[in-house]
């Protein structure tokens, strides 16, 4: 089985959770048998010596809709389907967040598409999005994909609900290393020391994090670099934040390994999260887990994690608190090792690849 992993133009030099989600679901499908490419989707490939394709980020369809057409092969998507709608509409700052009180999520992300393509160089590979939109396109891909591979339930809901699913779908959790990230909750914790590890950006709310944690006695330490064109907010954080907030630029996996050890606490507070692969890790190392209460981690996390709300630095603040101050439940770490792993998403992703090819014949 060849497959041909259709990716952002921007994966590599702008990476995030889908870069680690795409490198190692890829290096797993290897070890089982599977020869898989990853190729940008602003090249064009002979897709001919391939069995399908295998799509990510259903919210860049611009992308995704001329490798469609011109392969005529099956063809998978994983969407990781992110809603900025609440950051856009309500949080987002200048004369963009001033425009998006104004208009619906879909055109806000049409928009950003068309911006890229004259700012960022990131060029729209399918003309005809241009006249179908950000929703149309979405629905047209969804609609003819022999298999969606979401994340969630909750994922599969919100599809739903916005873009009358009706093809497949076979759920593909997301993961972690456990080569590299196999569990040290054993190891003495400064509970003191909280974690966040993202990229900068707007929609991860670290902004809001450094207003909950300024002058209090935790220690936060943001591990990333800031996303491209969001340098301002980068800034922003910078000059918000008090001397118990540290920057370190972005770390390779292994290299946070350190981190995740000290670290009693880990939070996450973005506007949206799908997963947080970050979150996944650092709950593996034995730390105690803070995420948004938006989006679809309640279904990774259940009662093993504490919550807060984006938009309240006071809620943030009193999540930290309670999770500096309780101990690590081991039920989480055995429940990741046994359910999220790249291995096992792999393993089920290759289940889905043999079901594509049996449609498709």
């Amino acid at each position: 089985m060849k497959i041909l992993m259709v990716a952002r133009a921007t994966l590599y030099t702008e990476a995030g959770g889908d870069t680690i989600h795409i490198i190692n679901t890829a290096a797993q499908l290897r070890k089982l048998g599977a020869a898989v490419d990853i190729v940008l989707t602003n090249a064009i490939k002979d897709y001919s010596g391939y069995d399908l394709l295998h799509f990510f980020n259903i919210t860049r369809p611009a992308d995704i809709i001329l490798h469609i057409r011109l392969s005529k092969k099956p063809y998978v998507i994983t969407p990781i389907f992110v809603e900025y709608g609440e950051f856009d509409k309500y949080f987002r700052k200048g004369i963009a967040g001033k425009l998006f009180r104004l208009l619906n999520p879909h055109t806000i992300e049409y928009l950003k598409v068309i911006a890229r393509s004259i700012y960022s160089s990131e060029k729209i590979m399918s003309p005809e999005y241009l006249w179908l939109g950000q929703k149309k396109s979405i629905r047209r891909i969804l609609n003819k994909a022999s298999f969606l591979l979401p994340n969630s339930y909750n994922e599969v809901t919100r599809l739903k609900r916005q873009f009358q699913l009706r093809s497949s779908y076979a759920i593909i959790a997301n993961g972690i290393d456990e080569a590299i990230f196999n569990g040290a909750d054993s190891l003495k914790k400064d509970a003191l020391l909280v974690l966040c590890v993202a990229r900068i950006e707007g929609i991860k709310n670290q902004l809001n994090l450094i207003k909950a944690l300024n002058g209090s006695r935790f220690r936060l330490l943001l591990i990333g670099k800031p996303a491209q064109h969001q340098t301002d907010y980068w800034k922003a954080c910078k000059a918000a934040a008090a001397d118990n907030i540290f920057f370190i630029d972005n770390l390779p996996q292994q290299d946070l390994i350190p981190y995740y050890k000290k670290a009693k606490v880990h939070i996450l507070p973005s506007w949206f999260e799908t997963t947080g692969l970050s979150s996944l890790e650092a709950a593996a190392m034995g730390c105690n887990i803070v995420i948004t209460d938006r989006g679809d981690a309640k279904e990774y996390f259940g009662k093993d994690a504490w919550y807060c709300d984006p938009a309240s630095p006071a809620s943030m603040l009193k999540a930290v608190e309670e999770a500096a101050g309780s101990s690590y439940t081991k039920n989480l770490r055995t429940k990741i090792f046994e359910q999220y792993t790249w291995k096992t998403a792999a393993i089920q992703t290759l289940n889905a690849y043999n079901e594509t090819l049996k449609i498709s014949k």
